[in-house]
């Protein structure tokens, strides 16, 4: 169904907008913010959080103006200060070093990055080297990695790195994967591996999260439609650089743009219809500043276009929880 956004104005070339959906803040990154408010809330400003919260500058300084520290390590985090853990997760020599120090700390990793991380625990206790299908240097793939004794676990990146392993013990692997991943590229992988390790043991779900999975699925639904498709996100949040590739892989040119006011009108030119999503760490306020902005040019006609309808929330730290039943 196409709803008119602004009265026909003959003076404005006409637009059509396909917003995807869903598209937006995922529940885990709903979680992870609302851990950093309410403990603001509960224990005052300042509470430090280590790292990005989530890769998303508009939602960090939002945080940044309630209280919130962020910095890139906890020896920058004051003696019995609080912190927050961001939702991509950590290394287990983390919150060691947070209780020796004796800080105050709450988790805020994405429940389903912390199944990932009890898999990994779980394959390598059974003996089996873990091929990790991720990005270098993601701070999930970081986190990850801490979690198994070092020389357990190798990454794998591009179906080249998966030709070109030489395990030494072949007969006794496993595979897990980010979850941010793209899922056309990851199966690609995961097929190469399976054949050239056929005893190779993956997780009994998809590790891709339902977020990631969903968000790809509705831009592939939009993107034969539009003439450019934009992403609202961070160049830093991987989900988001995956929905680009996603467009651009069914032939349509895709940007990634953080905030309204770096989208190029120039872009726009002979488009009659524009695709439009965000990523997971991406406020819905930043899609609505956009479609303002858009509608200062163009006569927009928005239509939405829907592939799922996502439920899912996850529960908040007992901590948090306990304090506000108190209340």
């Amino acid at each position: 169904m196409t709803l008119p956004m602004t009265e026909q104005n003959s003076s404005k070339p006409p637009l059509t907008i396909l917003l995807a959906a869903p598209r937006g803040f995922c529940a885990g990154v709903d979680r992870a913010i609302q851990i950093v408010e309410r403990a603001l809330e509960q224990y005052g400003a300042p509470v430090y959080v280590r790292h990005e919260i989530v890769h998303n500058k508009f939602v960090v300084d939002s945080l940044k103006a309630k209280g919130a520290v962020f910095v890139d390590e906890l020896d920058e985090v004051p003696a019995d200060a609080h912190v927050v853990f961001s939702a991509h997760g950590v290394p287990k020599s983390v919150p060691v070093d947070a209780e020796n120090r004796g800080l105050s700390y709450l988790d805020a990793t994405c429940p389903l990055v912390s199944k990932v991380h009890r898999q990994a625990e779980r394959q390598v206790e059974s003996g089996r080297h873990i091929l990790f299908i991720g990005h270098r240097g993601h701070p999930e793939v970081i986190g990850t990695f801490g979690q198994v004794p070092a020389g357990t676990m190798t990454l794998v990146e591009t179906i080249e790195d998966a030709e070109a392993l030489e395990p030494t013990d072949a007969a006794n692997l496993a595979f897990l994967t980010q979850t941010t991943l793209s899922v056309d590229d990851t199966a690609d992988i995961v097929a190469t591996l399976q054949r050239r390790f056929p005893g190779i043991v993956g997780p009994k779900g998809e590790d891709i999260c339902y977020a990631t999975s969903n968000r790809q699925a509705a831009v592939k639904a939009i993107a034969g439609r539009c003439g450019l498709v934009l992403v609202i996100g961070a160049p830093n949040s991987s989900n988001s650089l995956r929905l680009v590739e996603v467009a651009e892989r069914a032939g349509t040119p895709a940007r990634l743009v953080q905030r309204a006011d770096e989208v190029d009108f120039a872009w726009l030119e002979g488009i009659e219809t524009l695709g439009v999503t965000a990523g997971a760490s991406a406020p819905e306020v930043l899609v609505r500043q956009f479609m303002d902005r858009i509608s200062e040019r163009f006569d927009v006609s928005e239509e939405q276009v829907v592939t799922a309808e996502e439920s899912i929330t996850f529960k908040l730290p007992r901590e948090l929880t306990a304090a506000a039943d108190a209340a």
